[in-house]
């Protein structure tokens, strides 16, 4: 399962406010795969904060989220947003009409 369905998972699956011994014993068989095709049980994951109840679902995917490795995440320091690296500029200036 992806990490960006746990979502919709918790909601289901979970009455809240949850303890953590509670949602581990219930779906931390779960398997995570990363993009990269590496997975990890829920379980592994949830061992590593320090929350004790989930108030919410998605207090619970957060704390998911923010314990997952780097494999999860992505081309690290990818920016598709990130303007020309060129170092050329394209903005046309009053004095380059001239």
């Amino acid at each position: 399962m992806r990490y960006s369905e746990t979502l919709q998972l918790f909601d289901q699956a979970c009455e809240f406010p949850a303890e953590h011994a509670t949602v581990v014993q219930q779906l931390g068989d779960v398997e995570l795969v990363a993009q990269n095709g590496d997975s990890v049980e829920m379980s592994e994951v949830l061992t590593r904060t320090s929350e004790t109840t989930y108030q919410s679902a998605e207090g619970l995917y957060n704390s998911l989220v923010g314990n997952l490795d780097d494999d999860f995440i992505g081309r690290k320091y990818y920016d598709d947003r990130a303007g020309s690296t060129s170092g050329t500029d394209d903005v046309r200036t009053e004095t380059d009409r001239l």
